[in-house]
């Protein structure tokens, strides 16, 4: 199998469960916090739409170095509503698919940095930062969602195994 086609069906199971997820936030909850050291629930909601962009991001830069002057276009901004959540979500997977449909093997093995003040944070071949960095670090974002769902008495969606809202 030719790892971009891998990536393009991962970024397909990924989208779904991520729509289904988003698709229960209720709206006007942005500011809640389950603990004072805790993600706002604005801010997880939206880094977990935005977070398969990250994709194009890692395909189509060498790296990125949050401290840069370019670097503040990549920091997430809560929006307002569920509407923007999932147009939000649907502009990532866009430029995700894209990105994966016109590289290649031999580019997702050349390597790509996560820097914070000029710093390596990480660095590895793409392919191993868009498995951790995108869909490992997605599946456990998503995860703390749905404990805030619960929290604010939202339905939890069923993704890896039925939830006790939701059956398959």
């Amino acid at each position: 199998m030719i790892l971009k086609d891998y990536f393009l069906a991962q970024l397909d199971r990924e989208a779904a469960s991520t729509r289904k997820t988003i698709e229960r936030i209720p709206d006007g909850h942005n500011d809640f916090k389950p603990h004072p050291r805790s993600m706002e629930f604005g801010y997880l909601a939206a880094l977990v739409a935005t977070m398969l962009g990250w994709i194009d991001l890692m395909i189509n830069r060498d790296e990125l170095n949050l401290d840069a002057p370019d670097g503040a276009e990549f920091h997430t901004k809560p929006v307002g509503s569920k509407a923007d959540l999932l147009a939000s979500l649907d502009t990532a997977v866009g430029k995700a698919r894209l990105a994966l449909e016109s590289t290649t093997d031999e580019h997702l093995a050349r390597p790509w940095a996560f820097k914070m003040g000029g710093a390596v944070v990480s660095q590895n071949p793409r392919s191993i930062m868009i498995a951790d960095a995108v869909f490992s670090h997605l599946a456990h974002h998503r995860g703390q969602l749905t404990v805030y769902l619960r929290l604010l008495e939202a339905k939890v969606p069923a993704i890896f195994g039925p939830s006790a809202d939701e059956r398959f």
